[in-house]
């Protein structure tokens, strides 16, 4: 996927935080460590260093969510995470993303700490950020 088609994705995905951009994502394509995983149903961004592998995003289509596109992707991460020698996962998620916390959890997930209030939505108060991490070996 293309800097434009990843941020054109992103932006049907989310309003808080704010959609990345094209150029945030070229940027970020051209960082160490920092990997892509796509179908075409959508994307997962991650970033190896030193053990350690973020998710940055991931992004479904929102006409193809709830069939299984997002477990794919998060499995397709952790994979090529594993291969660039990565033994733990990271990502941190809004606590009203009830569906993505489900999928991260399932996923073997936990939580490991909390940003209060780090999202700030357009309207409304702040959100709190979940910190959540898994072992991957």
């Amino acid at each position: 996927m293309t800097p434009d088609a990843l941020a054109a994705l992103h932006a049907r995905c989310f309003t808080m935080p704010r959609p990345w951009s094209a150029a945030e994502f070229a940027a970020l394509l051209a960082s160490k460590g920092v990997f892509l995983q796509s179908t075409a149903a959508g994307f997962a961004l991650g970033r190896e260093i030193a053990g350690e592998s973020e998710l940055l995003t991931l992004a479904v289509d929102p006409a193809l969510q709830r069939q299984g596109h997002g477990r794919r992707l998060l499995a397709s991460f952790e994979t090529e995470s594993r291969k660039r020698g990565a033994t733990e996962a990271l990502l941190e998620v809004a606590a009203t993303n009830t569906n993505a916390r489900v999928l991260y959890k399932t996923a073997g997930y936990s939580e490991s700490g909390r940003r209060p209030r780090y999202y700030s939505p357009p309207q409304g108060e702040k959100i709190d950020a979940i910190l959540m991490r898994k072992s991957l070996i």
